[in-house]
């Protein structure tokens, strides 16, 4: 009877062990990437089976807004996210003491500015609304793109941390209405035009090159990237989604899909 149940013992032991070391195996070969839903999602989903041939397991989360996505990665939650650029992402972590990096780059989304009222630059009136994201990076990018057609002079010096209060010239008297980026699209009836990224754009049936206004040139240094904590960049996971992002087969989807360049490959 004992040397029965010492053999049970070492089969539940055993059993145990197995099922423990399976799970451990599946695990290190999930990749969990947490990602806005277009294009961001899409394009990951286009290289899910190439990852899968090399026994990566891509789990996709989507998100809808520019911080969840950050805290899930510096948590672990997340092993990676796609939605930002550079600029935000260093913006974030100087913000929040956290600890990000870029793996690599694999588009960029010009930005653009829509109205639901006029159909071009010159419609605009003196004291017009223009709602702007209410994140500090795309904040100035939006100033920024407003600038370079001379709408308005922020102060030398700005940059990327431009924000209402750096603008010098407003000739127009434009009011600057500081909203969240996702928001954008829906409030775009209410104001006379709206400065949007192109993932929520997108989405919003809009496209920069026939609706935008104003677009932002393809030569924008703000490419999305594939984005990390610190010292997961070596990650093999990591290694291996970003040669599949920045392949042929993504440039020749991205540049079929968005024709009109909505959205433009980076690498």
């Amino acid at each position: 009877m004992k040397r029965v149940f010492l053999l049970l013992l070492s089969v539940i032991f055993c059993a145990g062990v197995f099922i423990s070391c399976t799970k451990k195996d599946n695990g290190q070969n999930v990749l969990t990437v947490a990602a806005s839903p277009e294009p961001h999602k899409a394009i990951l989903e286009l290289v899910a089976d190439d990852l899968a041939k090399e026994n990566i397991i891509l789990k996709i989360t989507e998100f809808t807004d520019y911080i969840t996505p950050n805290e899930a990665v510096e948590s672990g939650e997340q092993l990676a996210n796609f939605f930002q650029h550079v600029p935000y992402m260093e913006s974030f972590n100087n913000e929040h003491g956290y600890h990000l990096v870029s793996a690599g780059n694999v588009h960029v989304e010009p930005l653009a500015l829509y109205s639901s009222k006029y159909k071009s630059m010159s419609e605009f009136k003196a004291g017009d609304t223009i709602a702007i994201p209410n994140d500090p990076t795309n904040e100035a990018r939006a100033l920024l793109l407003l600038d370079s057609i001379n709408l308005i002079m922020l102060r030398n010096g700005a940059g990327l941390a431009a924000t209402p209060q750096d603008i010098e010239e407003n000739p127009s008297n434009f009011a600057f209405k500081e909203i969240e980026a996702a928001t954008l699209p829906r409030v775009l009836s209410d104001v006379d035009g709206a400065v949007i990224n192109g993932n929520y754009a997108i989405p919003a049936g809009l496209s920069a090159a026939k609706d935008g206004l104003l677009v932002e040139g393809k030569d924008s240094p703000y490419a999305n990237i594939i984005a990390v904590k610190q010292g997961n960049e070596n990650d093999p996971r990591i290694k291996a989604l970003i040669k599949a992002l920045q392949s042929d087969k993504v440039r020749k989807y991205i540049v079929e899909k968005y024709p009109n360049g909505e959205v433009v490959p980076a690498f």
